[in-house]
């Protein structure tokens, strides 16, 4: 009778196995089928991630993305905010171009997104890991909360030339900075999945 309940779980979990390498069997289909479907202009044009906003240091605007993502010659945007934005954005890709694929968001999200932090460089003088873990998912939840599901953050810029120096985008040059640092990128991952 004490076999029963342990029977009845390994065939559940069996069952659970099969049905995860069916889905995983299925997405597979369906991808290759999608692509057996694109013309090479799409499938390139799927590798294509146009800038949609404004860059802080001036303005870069394309005026024709609504008509290349209809086209299918966009997989991406890339510095576009607000849910409204992005969300015109994704209904034109999965309504009106000929193959429905969705659309991925980027942002460079270094030193926060809504919310403004010190840049990397100054983060990493604190010595403060709590503190820096906290403004990474500060900014993580800040921008998956807007639509933004590739970021560009934690960089992991270790430069040891001289005429590079220290710069703004990276800990510094110390090596625990390059040790920590996934364990961030992790962190703010998870709050964006």
């Amino acid at each position: 009778m004490k076999v029963f309940p342990l029977i009845i779980v390994v065939v559940m979990l069996a069952s659970c196995v099969k049905q995860s390498e069916n889905k995983t069997t299925s997405i597979n289909h369906r991808v290759d089928s999608v692509l057996s479907l694109m013309t090479l202009e799409e499938k390139i044009g799927q590798l294509n991630l146009p800038s949609a906003g404004a860059f802080v240091t001036g303005a870069v605007e394309s005026s024709d993305i609504a008509k290349k993502i209809e086209e299918g010659k966009v997989g991406g945007l890339f510095n576009i905010k607000t849910v409204a934005n992005i969300k015109e954005m994704q209904k034109i890709a999965v309504e009106k171009s000929r193959l429905k694929i969705p659309l991925i968001f980027g942002m460079d999200v270094i030193h926060g997104y809504e919310s403004v932090f010190p840049i990397p460089l100054g983060l990493s003088c604190s010595w403060d890991m709590k503190l820096i873990e906290r403004s990474a998912r500060i900014a993580a939840q800040e921008a998956s909360a807007d639509g933004i599901n590739w970021t560009f953050s934690p960089m992991v810029d270790i430069s040891r030339d001289p005429r590079w120096g220290r710069i703004s985008e990276g800990s510094g040059e110390d090596h625990i900075w390059v040790l920590k640092l996934p364990k961030l990128w992790f962190e703010g991952i998870r709050v964006m999945i």
